[in-house]
């Protein structure tokens, strides 16, 4: 079935993965953890606004089986069987108040066909059509659409990219689609339903509508079709006629526009995608909040680990000093130190302690005896500083 896989999509499905995964790392080691928290809230408000969506769609659409409407769920079934789909998803047929179109959804790994009453009653006089919209949305579950933009999520947004693998998804679920009919034309002029209306998608020239793609050229339809989930209808009547046509080229200038321009749409779609952008704005305001001063302690950490082994030299010869004359002497110089040993740090003769000024407080290296022996420790002079102190040398608190 790789032959009705839309070629770009592979490429920027790796990607988008790839720099998903890379991001949600991120997020929860950036985040301390915390992120998970609001993942969970996110979770819980899309498990209550999707269980509302299928409570509706079971309390009031009309599931097809073998008794009710056996012609569509033969179709439907029928699609299924070409797109090598073992286990066919429940089928409903919902009022579409005016609307022609269908959709795929997925609850609690249970997924979902939906095709509109209208969809259905346009087709009427062409019912292999009906198939077009089956295999379109078959085609969403088979390729895995409704559960990889989870991972994807925070880099669906991305300008350019995140519109490009949207688009990329729908053109390979037209192929779907196009294998479920009997002819390309016969999908082709399903798909100029959503175009033409109910009626006058019968006198539609599909040559010619796709021809049409050759007129929309420009900076502007470039650039609206850039930063859209959508391809122009135009491009895809054209594809499913001749899936091997070069579409034109598209105006440069529509490109740097349209860099700048975050993806907006379709972001998981639904109360999902609402749910996801929610926890993508949280957790990045934990991160602001919290791993920033957790990096500035784990450098302030480190910078301290420093100053406690440059002084290593002048603790040695201070120790060796008191141990050998029983006194502390009253500067660095009386016990050898060269100004190299002792470079930033003030001395205390009071307390043969060590100091030395960092952005949190004063570091302080100070020496205690025991059985003969000069032990030292670090100290901070209270606040932040006390919680970045090596644990090498960090007294242990009584």
């Amino acid at each position: 079935m790789d032959k009705l896989v839309y070629p770009r999509e592979k490429t920027l499905g790796t990607l988008t993965l790839v720099l998903g995964i890379i991001v949600w790392i991120l997020l929860i080691v950036g985040t301390l953890g915390v992120a998970l928290i609001y993942v969970l809230f996110g979770f819980i408000g899309y498990l209550f606004a999707q269980s509302a969506l299928i409570a509706w769609l079971r309390g009031t659409g009309v599931k097809l089986s073998e008794d009710q409407l056996p012609q569509l769920y033969a179709q439907y079934l029928g699609c299924c069987e070409k797109l090598g789909i073992k286990e066919p998803p429940e089928a409903y047929l919902l009022q579409g108040d005016g609307m022609m179109n269908a959709f795929a959804t997925r609850f609690l790994g249970r997924e979902f066909v939906i095709v509109l009453s209208d969809t259905v009653d346009a087709m009427n006089d062409l019912p292999d059509g009906v198939n077009f919209y089956f295999g379109h949305e078959l085609g969403h579950i088979k390729q895995g659409h409704l559960t990889g933009h989870i991972w994807r999520a925070p880099v669906l947004w991305l300008p350019l990219i995140g519109a490009a693998y949207s688009r990329a998804k729908e053109y390979t679920c037209d192929m779907h689609g196009r294998a479920c009919c009997s002819t390309s034309e016969v999908a082709a002029r399903a798909m100029a339903v959503l175009a033409a209306g109910s009626d006058k998608w019968r006198l539609v020239n599909l040559v010619n509508y796709a021809r049409q793609t050759m007129s929309n050229r420009g900076f502007f339809a470039d650039l609206h079709e850039l930063i859209s989930g959508y391809p122009w209808l135009t491009k895809r009547v054209a594809r499913i006629l001749n899936p091997e046509i070069k579409m034109p080229g598209r105006n440069p200038f529509s490109y740097i526009f349209a860099f700048f321009i975050p993806y907006a749409g379709r972001l998981g779609g639904g109360a999902a995608g609402l749910g996801i952008l929610m926890v993508m704005v949280a957790a990045i305001g934990v991160l602001a909040a919290t791993a920033i001063p957790a990096y500035n302690e784990y450098k302030t950490r480190a910078d301290l680990t420093n100053y406690w082994t440059q002084s290593a030299a002048a603790r040695a010869a201070l120790g060796e000093y008191y141990i050998s004359k029983e006194e502390v002497p009253d500067t660095l110089e009386d016990a050898g130190i060269s100004a190299s040993q002792s470079a930033g740090f003030e001395y205390d003769s009071s307390r043969m302690s060590l100091s030395v000024d960092t952005k949190l407080g004063t570091f302080n290296i100070v020496p205690s005896e025991d059985e003969g022996k000069v032990l030292w420790h670090c100290y901070g002079d209270g606040g932040k500083i006390d919680k970045a102190l090596p644990k090498l040398c960090k007294a242990d608190e009584e």
